[in-house]
């Protein structure tokens, strides 16, 4: 079938494209599904057509509390950052400073009179809670898929509280099998793991007069590897978002 629709459809596109059945391609079934699972790695970790931005509501429980992290599904990516634990303008203490600048401007607020002194004072108001507040600083673990916040957590987090965490997740999306890159990479790996099959027979000559050359098939999905990652990071890649803290 020209247009997988499944693993197992991906895995005989990838044998006909290296010559199957025509050709015998020396490759294991273990093999086959590591070099898929390699390529899908790949395809997930970078490609935009992989992944997606979602906000995610955790509620906190005793254990995180203890642990001093959150558990997030194993479809997260990356964690981009979280939504402030408190705001200034919150505070339910009258006598706090914080509390009272933001007292302050928000009557200044109140008083405009003309949309531009409106759309003025909610960029100062935002940015006096960045200079009062900071930016909370986050660590993604994706091996037990922890999110680490640097905060003091018996102080700044409470038992049944919700944290937003904008992250990127991963899409499992059946059109996956057909994506035009993820094809030739698999492809370009299987062809790489025939080839190091071959390498100890590399050199030998068959019935016929016909010489191995593993080190061709090698050669050729080394350099076809090359490529493709250069058109993954260059083409099909996010953009890097600029963060300060």
């Amino acid at each position: 079938m020209a247009t997988p629709t499944s693993r197992q459809e991906l895995k005989d596109y990838c044998l006909r494209a290296l010559g199957s059945p025509v050709l015998e391609v020396n490759i294991d079934d273990d093999q086959l599904d590591d070099r898929i699972d390699e390529a899908l790695q790949k395809y997930h970790d970078y490609h935009y057509d992989a992944q997606r931005r979602v906000y995610i509501p955790v509620q906190v429980t005793e254990i995180d509390i203890a642990n001093g992290f959150l558990t997030l599904s194993d479809d997260v990516i990356s964690v981009q950052r979280i939504l402030p634990l408190t705001a200034s303008w919150s505070s339910i203490n009258m006598f706090n400073m914080k509390y009272q600048m933001y007292l302050n401007d928000f009557y200044a607020l109140y008083r405009a009179d003309s949309m531009q002194y409106y759309v003025e004072m909610q960029q100062y108001l935002s940015t006096l809670d960045s200079l009062l507040n900071g930016v909370q600083t986050v660590q993604y673990q994706r091996h037990g898929n922890r999110l680490y916040i640097e905060t003091k957590w018996s102080e700044k987090v409470q038992a049944g509280q919700y944290i937003m965490v904008e992250a990127y997740v991963r899409i499992n999306n059946p059109e996956v099998w057909n994506d035009f890159w993820l094809k030739r990479y698999a492809t370009a790996l299987i062809q790489f793991q025939w080839g190091a099959n071959l390498a100890k027979f590399d050199g030998m000559q068959l019935p016929g007069g016909v010489t191995i050359n593993a080190r061709q098939y090698i050669d050729d999905a080394e350099n076809d590897l090359r490529l493709l990652e250069e058109e993954l990071r260059n083409t099909h890649e996010l953009p890097v978002d600029f963060f300060c803290g």
